[in-house]
């Protein structure tokens, strides 16, 4: 490959035209998004990933310009049963296809098997592959088996405080001997 390519301004098409591949590793804490869904747990952990570009019917007059992309990380989310963390492994791979503008592949994407994305001359590849990693999260991430929730009583003068309140019948029959009193 004799051209250099950045994945925060990837030119799309001559990546493609060169038969570029990019990878890399980034840790989960420089993308916001994922940091934010694991509620700042596992900041270092990697976001493996790699991008291959070529080019399909490359001697037609108008040749489309494709991405592969993989990625790969373990991400620190809350279990929706017991609410403790749980490590929950996030894999993605998937094809991209460019067109010539936004329009275009607003109007294609609906009716292709493939995502459908605009051409760029500075595409942020890194943020596709944050982009990607949130669409395959988990909806409801759980544990395959939750541990034991243990329950206690948080506050140490709780069984004092009761021990020390005067039960209200006795209360009650002392109201009442003093109104009979009163009456005779």
């Amino acid at each position: 490959m004799s051209k250099q390519f950045s994945p925060r301004r990837l030119d799309v098409k001559a990546f493609a035209e060169e038969g570029g591949h990019l990878a890399g590793q980034e840790p989960v804490h420089s993308h916001a998004r994922l940091l934010a869904e694991t509620q700042g747990r596992g900041g270092d952990t990697a976001v493996a990933w790699s991008v291959s570009g070529h080019l399909r019917n490359p001697m037609h007059v108008n040749p489309q310009v494709w991405l592969h992309l993989e990625a790969a990380t373990t991400l620190s989310l809350v279990c929706q049963r017991c609410l403790n963390p749980v490590d929950v492994p996030v894999r993605v791979e998937r094809d991209f296809r460019f067109v010539a503008d936004e329009q275009a592949a607003a109007a294609e994407d609906e009716e292709a098997e493939e995502d459908v994305l605009a051409m760029s001359h500075a595409f942020d590849l890194l943020e596709l592959v944050e982009d990607e990693v949130l669409m395959e999260m988990p909806l409801a991430p759980r544990h395959d088996a939750c541990p034991p929730v243990q329950l206690e009583v948080a506050d140490e003068g709780f069984e004092g405080a009761s021990a020390r309140r005067e039960n209200p019948f006795a209360v009650l029959g002392r109201l009442k001997g003093d109104t009979r009193e009163g009456g005779d």
